[in-house]
């Protein structure tokens, strides 16, 4: 088994670990689904508010391919259809009132019953991050086994029970069938075990990542055992999508469910919840108080921005809290900044971060206006991959897509360059940049 170990990146010291026992959250009654959280993913709606579902129900279809399906994780009603601008579809939500019958899906054919369950929209294809063409063959399938950015859910909790254990191996080899390729699992210390059950199967490679962050991210390790050059596709899935891909494959039931950590510096009561995906936060926030305090569903450097009455996003396994950072400080830059995190050394306690390390602060404000992108060079101290970080930006924002693809975007998400945003003194919104640049390509059919 090969080990790598990445040592560009950035581990940010972070208060707030979730801990302690799992608390058993899929009783929940309020559950939403948002095609949002979908790449370029254009749905037709096909309930009506009122309307009484069953878990795995069809609630949207795609426009391009009805066969993709984004369905109820749940039994119940539907309670309403939010729409934006131009009638664009926001939220469906579901008021959960279990019917007591159980769907069973075909063991034999895993492909149908991923379509049929709504379990094919936890697949990811790169580049781009759609949800891929179920007639597509992609050239091998990533997944990685745990997740390195700050105060995510550790594998020792994912795995704690025997049945998601097996489901894991269960799922990992239902992953096989849908590939003419290799299957590649990034793993880790709490992970390794998965390597020795499946030790000996000629379809999959395991490497052990060690390091920085962001090691666990599966756009690192593709790029470091076998990068996506142009013209190819490689699947990926969350370990999490993966243990339910395995309860579907073995025991034919669709049962979505995950780990949570509400975690944060200003959360007051960290904790691991189970729930269904999609859970109402106010479920999870229930014993926190929210006043001056910013709710972000994921991790906090590539987390989206929620309210506290919406609903956990797809394929998130955290719910972050921040306290606002909307108040002056006194002396500002100038202050020595003992309390503050710094990678560059401009603040005191970057100097002698282990001092300070147990008292950091952290708020969403970011000290100032616009500001012209400063080359300060240090993007590529935080970034693994083989790539010109900050040239690839610089061609995204002209939109060259010739340039583009010589310095690499289609091995790249946004996520994979969240630490450039992080340390970045201009504050620039990297990652929207590159998901722009990536759905540029994408509708120019390069």
């Amino acid at each position: 088994m090969l080990i790598i170990t990445i040592h560009k990146g950035l581990d940010i010291p972070m208060a707030g670990a979730a801990g302690g026992t799992i608390t058993d959250r899929r009783d929940a009654k309020r559950y939403g689904v948002s095609p949002k959280d979908y790449v370029g993913l254009k749905v037709r709606v096909v309930v009506e508010e009122g309307q009484p579902v069953r878990k795995g129900d069809a609630l949207m279809v795609d426009k391009d391919d009805e066969r993709i399906r984004l369905t109820s994780p749940v039994d119940g009603k539907i309670t309403k259809i939010a729409r934006g601008e131009r009638r664009q579809v926001e939220m469906i939500e579901i008021e959960r009132c279990d019917s007591g019958e159980e769907r069973t899906y075909d063991t034999q054919d895993l492909k149908a019953s991923m379509l049929q369950s709504g379990l094919w929209a936890a697949l990811k294809q790169r580049p781009f991050g759609i949800i891929p063409d179920p007639d597509d063959h992609p050239r091998d399938i990533f997944v990685s086994t745990f997740d390195s950015a700050p105060l995510a859910v550790d594998g020792d909790t994912i795995f704690k029970e025997e049945r998601h254990r097996e489901a894991t191996l269960h799922g990992l080899v239902a992953l096989t069938g849908l590939t003419d390729g290799k299957v590649y699992v990034g793993i880790d210390d709490a992970s390794e075990w998965i390597e020795a059950a499946l030790r000996g199967k000629r379809r999959f490679v395991f490497t052990k990542f060690e390091g920085k962050h962001p090691a666990g991210n599966v756009g690192v390790q593709i790029s470091k055992t076998r990068p996506i050059n142009k013209g190819e596709r490689v699947w990926t899935m969350g370990i999490q999508d993966v243990i339910t891909l395995g309860i579907l494959a073995h025991e034919g039931k669709y049962e979505p469910e995950r780990v949570v950590a509400i975690c944060g510096p200003a959360a007051s009561h960290p904790a691991y919840y189970r729930v269904i995906p999609g859970v109402a936060l106010e479920t999870l926030l229930h014993d926190e108080s929210l006043d001056g305090k910013r709710i972000v569903s994921g991790n906090v450097l590539s987390g989206t921005r929620r309210a506290c009455d919406s609903y956990l996003g797809a394929g998130d396994s955290q719910v972050t809290l921040l306290e606002e950072g909307d108040r002056h400080e006194f002396m500002g830059w100038i202050a020595p900044g003992l309390k503050k995190h710094s990678f560059s050394g401009t603040f005191l306690s970057g100097i002698l971060p282990r001092l300070f390390r147990s008292s950091m602060r952290y708020n969403t404000g970011v000290h100032g206006g616009v500001r012209p992108l400063v080359m300060t060079g240090n993007f590529e101290r935080v970034v693994p991959m083989d790539i010109y970080p900050l040239q690839l930006i610089k061609a995204a924002v002209i939109g060259d897509i010739e340039l583009m693809e010589a310095l690499g975007i289609y091995e790249v998400e946004p996520e994979d360059l969240a630490l450039c945003e992080y340390i970045d003194p201009s504050k620039t919104e990297i990652q929207s940049i590159i998901r722009q640049a990536l759905e540029l390509c994408r509708k120019e059919g390069v």
